[in-house]
This record gives structure tokens, C-alpha cells and sequence, in this order.
């Protein structure tokens, strides 16, 4: 799958409308029970980047943005504004946010996850586009040093460990994340208000699976 390793201006994105996404499969039966089941096991994000009354320059900075993706062929890096680091939003990242993995002595790969929680129910969320230099990690409670210590592939989410955690450590960490999308459709509609402003009314926006 094509993918640009770019963000969408954030100037753009911030104020945009969308979030998670989840497909349910509902039989009604003729005793007016439902069975519900699902065929995916992580919800997917859409997004509409449309803007109102905006400056000619942000109606050419959205363009060249999707001349240069080519619509709908090549993803790249969404800023989700209402989800986008490993804590709550009015909290500073620390590398004991999120729970990655639990050392075996075995294993020197882990992937970051970012687990969302609701009474005694959680889900674990990949995170395949973590943002380059706000990820801090550690083990066992103890921070350990990118490049030294372990590597991060900025691309997959995933961490490499030089030498696998002890037995029962816990790998940690707290990191910021984009979101893989693309554009979901093929053509972009503008309209010039005046010789100083435009309006693009829809720019919609969905998650891809990498």
C-alpha cells in the first residue's frame, strides 16, 4: 500500500469533524432477541477536513496536499485533535502512561498500544504512527534512551529492545500519534467567496489499515 510518511496541516485539520468508527452485525430473531457480532476488531476513523470561509492560501495549501497524494491513492499522517497522545489531554506524557508489554526475557520487539478504558472493560488500540521524538519509554520503571537502550520504528509503532526486558518487567511508554488515513474521495470541490477568501465544504478523511 502507497503511503506518504507526511502530515496533513494541522492549521487545517484542527477544528475538523469525525472519530472512531465500529461495524455491528445485527440479526433481529422472531422471538425479538438480537445476536450481534462484529467482523472487526479495531474501529476504524473518519474524518471531514472541509473548511469554511478560509484564506485563498489555505484552499491552495489543501490542494497541492491532495494533487500531491493523488485523491484517494496514497495515505498519509492525520493529526486527530480529540485523540492524539498516550494520556488525557489535560495531562503531560510520561513514559509509565501506557502498558506495552510485560518482559519474558525472550522477546525484544514490542508494538505500542494505547489501551481505552471503561469500568472493568478495555480495548487495545495499535499505534503504527507514533510522532517522531515524543516517545519516552520505559522498564521496570526505569527510563531507558532511544538509540542506546532500544529504537523505535517511527513507521510501524514498533520498539526494538538491544537486550530483551527482565521476566516480569513492564514496558512502558508515552508517546504522541498520528492517524493513517486517506482521502475517500477523488475530487475536491472549491468555491471563491472573494478575491481573498474560499470555502471547500467537504474534504472527507478515512483511517487505513497498514
Amino acid at each position: 500500500m502507497t503511503f506518504h510518511d507526511v502530515r496533513f496541516p494541522t492549521s487545517l485539520s484542527f477544528g475538523a469533524l469525525g472519530g472512531p468508527e465500529r461495524r455491528t452485525e445485527i440479526a433481529t430473531l422472531a422471538n425479538g432477541f438480537e445476536e450481534r457480532n462484529t467482523p472487526w476488531a479495531h474501529a476504524r476513523r473518519r474524518y471531514d477536513a472541509g473548511m469554511g470561509l478560509r484564506s485563498l492560501d489555505d484552499v491552495a495549501l489543501l490542494i497541492a496536499f491532495f494533487e500531491a497524494r493523488k485523491g484517494q491513492l496514497i495515505g498519509f499522517r492525520w493529526k486527530d485533535w480529540a485523540d492524539f497522545q498516550s494520556c488525557a489531554p489535560s495531562k503531560a506524557i510520561d513514559a509509565g502512561d501506557q502498558l506495552i508489554a510485560v518482559g519474558d526475557e525472550q522477546t525484544t520487539q514490542f508494538q505500542l498500544i494505547k489501551t481505552y478504558r471503561s469500568g472493568d472493560v478495555e480495548y487495545a488500540r495499535p499505534i503504527v504512527k507514533p510522532v517522531a521524538g515524543s516517545v519516552f519509554v520505559s522498564v521496570g520503571g526505569v527510563p531507558v534512551r532511544d538509540g542506546g537502550d532500544y529504537t523505535l520504528d517511527t513507521k510501524t509503532g514498533i520498539l526494538t529492545f538491544a537486550t530483551a526486558p527482565d521476566l516480569g518487567a513492564e514496558v512502558r511508554a508515552g508517546f504522541e500519534f498520528d492517524v493513517p488515513v486517506r482521502f475517500d474521495t477523488d475530487a475536491i470541490m472549491t468555491s471563491i467567496s472573494n478575491f481573498q477568501a474560499g470555502e471547500v465544504p467537504d474534504v472527507p478523511v478515512l483511517e487505513i489499515r497498514l
